[in-house]
């Protein structure tokens, strides 16, 4: 798509919805311009409902909680609009892996990087599937033995015997890794166990804890666990990870298994920082799509620590990688070099989509930031989207308002490279 053909299409969009039984349906829809001056830049506001979760259900195999993700619709939009199949999408803050598991799934090949390396243990397993019954066979082998426990306290967590087959578990995939045996089966178990660590439902490891995509600390559990009057009841390991691998894979067919592994065979993930990816060859993506770090609104390492224990990695070495800036300064200086590295991969015609948030109660808007910084790089602005829609259950837990403060997920600077 031309800039000029981007631009009309966003002026004229009408949101389409899929009812289930039904024909797909078009809804009337506006699009309200805004245009803004930033840094001496006119800048056009494109505001509508682009993409929903009603609109087109997202693959089972999504379904893993990150904290800070967006959503697979939102990815997938800006796959049909600017690639074709083949074509190169890349994610330089990939998280749980949304962007590189919605191109994989669309037939497009994909690239994916994050420092923090648990967003490799997250995705690579999802692109290079295994069958339902390899994971059965394999949980079978899996020796647990009674009485291990771990060299931190983790009773305000977990039933002892949950514990001892945790242990047992972590214990065989690490022995695995260091003999070089570690196979797509055992990265798949590691990639479940990982995010069923703790949770609020019965189907988690651990007691009753919020929110399930990260971790609270020892001393915040003590306190659910005293207000809630609960106590750790026994998990069944095994059985809660086959559960879980059943429920991913539901949408999976033969078909889509060859297609999803044949892509995620060339695909390739890093733990590099984003401004300095050099095997990435020069003029080779497509498209873009990412969420950068906001500032230190998140504390990756702090949310991660259980999940950093049980993958045995040092949550300090991470923490120290982390782009958690305090100012938007050094924020933008880190973003700045990010772009240089975006405009020196993408190729001549191909975009990147820049998901950021409004942060510290809608006083910070990030788009003003990221714009100049983007056009410094040599990237043409071709505006920002702003997608309205109301937030999920797990955006009201960390006490968002839609467009007035928190982590914002719904506004998207596009940037094209003519």
């Amino acid at each position: 798509m031309k800039l000029s053909e981007v631009e009309s299409f966003l002026e004229n969009f009408v949101f389409q919805e899929v009812c289930q039984g039904k024909e797909m349906l078009a809804l009337p829809s506006v699009t309200r311009i805004e245009k803004n001056i930033i840094e001496g830049n006119e800048v056009f506001y494109y505001i509508n409902e682009y993409w929903t979760s009603k609109q087109r259900q997202a693959s089972s195999l999504q379904e893993i909680s990150y904290r800070a993700c967006f959503k697979p619709q939102l990815p997938r939009f800006f796959i049909e609009m600017f690639t074709e199949k083949n074509d190169l999408v890349y994610d330089p803050f990939m998280g749980r892996g949304t962007t590189v598991i919605e191109a994989v799934l669309m037939g497009r090949n994909a690239l994916g990087n994050d420092i923090n390396p648990l967003s490799k243990i997250l995705t690579e397993p999802r692109i290079n599937l295994p069958r339902g019954e390899e994971v059965l066979e394999r949980l079978l082998e899996i020796e647990f033995y009674p009485g291990l426990r771990a060299e931190i306290d983790l009773s305000m967590f977990y039933h002892t015997d949950t514990e001892a087959e945790l242990v047992s578990l972590r214990q065989y995939l690490e022995e695995r890794k260091r003999q070089e045996r570690e196979d797509k089966v055992d990265r798949w178990i590691r990639m479940v166990a990982t995010n069923r660590l703790t949770g609020h439902s019965p189907g988690f490891f651990s007691i009753y804890t919020l929110p399930p995509n990260q971790a609270a600390s020892r001393e915040r559990q003590k306190k659910i666990n005293t207000k809630r009057n609960q106590f750790p009841q026994y998990k069944d390991v095994k059985k809660i990870i086959l559960k879980k691998s059943r429920s991913l894979l539901k949408d999976i067919t033969p078909d889509i298994c060859k297609s999803v592994n044949k892509r995620g065979e060339g695909a390739l993930l890093f733990s590099e920082e984003a401004g300095f990816t050099r095997s990435i060859q020069e003029g080779s993506v497509q498209l873009t799509v990412t969420s950068p770090p906001f500032l230190d609104i998140v504390q990756y390492s702090e949310d991660n620590w259980l999940r950093c224990w049980f993958n045995a990695l040092k949550i300090e070495l991470i923490e120290k990688k982390i782009t958690m800036a305090k100012t938007v300064d050094r924020w933008s200086e880190v973003m700045q070099k990010v772009f240089y590295e975006l405009y020196r991969i993408t190729r001549r015609g191909g975009w990147v989509a820049f998901e950021v948030g409004e942060i510290r109660k809608g006083k910070v808007k990030l788009e003003e930031y990221v714009v100049p910084i983007g056009i410094k790089a040599g990237f043409t602005c071709a505006g920002v989207l702003v997608n309205e829609q109301d937030f999920t259950k797990t955006a009201n837990i960390w006490g968002i308002n839609n467009n007035s403060k928190g982590t914002n997920t719904n506004r998207v600077v596009l940037f094209h490279k003519e």
